[in-house]
């Protein structure tokens, strides 16, 4: 049998290192690359060619979401499995749309990852039980209320990158910068983002963004938290405009 290659796509190091050891420990099973946010992710399966993808939800410059989707669009048969902690069904949703076909908790254990991958390495699907009662749920839900869709959709794919970037504290430069555009087309792309939603400050932008689940505010436990390290985003949230993006 040959060798399952593993791209393993994750912002935190413990998390790659521990996923890295648990892969290691099975036999015909390999690391093949890492990547620290989406869009190393994305560049990365591109050049790899991985046979599986473990990817996060929260990840910096591109959320997992967006890369699967990018990923999947350039290659409908790469194998995503997710892995992470965001526990929100629209965002299940829209990897089950996107073609991503398995999900694993942080919170799961390790038996659960290992029988992910191999279900995967065999070209079939794995989530875990919690994965179809969000779905289900989410279901029941929408049928009896109704809900409207939300705007999150009439939004492109380079607009989204853009609501992200920004909303992680980015400038015009640097989101131009990553995203291979000019500082101009940069600016264009917010403020048709802006126009869309009809929203008018970089906070109400940032808002939009964690409600929609293109970032994830992820604050530290109490007791381990660093008076000096706060969340980035959730810092945008209390700074109102007082930052520059021009």
């Amino acid at each position: 049998m040959s060798t399952l290659r593993i791209l393993i796509a994750d912002d935190h190091y413990l998390i790659r290192q521990g996923l890295r050891s648990l892969i290691a420990s099975h036999q015909g099973w390999e690391v093949c690359g890492e990547a620290v946010d989406g869009r190393e992710a994305v560049q990365k399966c591109k050049q790899l060619k991985p046979d599986l993808l473990i990817l996060d939800i929260c990840m910096p410059k591109l959320n997992g979401v967006d890369a699967a989707r990018q990923i999947l669009r350039a290659n409908p048969t790469q194998r995503i499995l997710i892995v992470t902690d965001v526990d929100s069904e629209k965002v299940i949703r829209e990897c089950l749309e996107s073609g991503v076909r398995g999900w694993v908790w942080k919170s799961d254990g390790a038996p659960d990852l290992l029988l992910a991958v191999n279900e995967l390495q065999n070209h079939r699907s794995f989530f875990t039980s919690r994965v179809a009662e969000l779905v289900l749920n989410g279901y029941l839900q929408r049928s009896h209320t109704h809900p409207a869709e939300p705007t999150v959709a009439k939004l492109s794919p380079r607009e989204r990158e853009v609501v992200q970037l920004v909303s992680e504290g980015h400038i015009t430069k640097d989101v131009a910068s990553i995203l291979h555009v000019t500082p101009k087309t940069a600016e264009t792309h917010r403020n048709n983002v802006m126009r869309k939603l009809g929203i008018h400050s970089v906070t109400e932008l940032v808002l939009y963004a964690v409600r929609n689940n293109i970032v994830q505010v992820q604050l530290p436990a109490p007791a381990l938290a660093d008076t000096k390290a706060v969340d980035y985003r959730a810092d945008l949230l209390t700074q109102g405009d007082s930052k520059s993006f021009n």
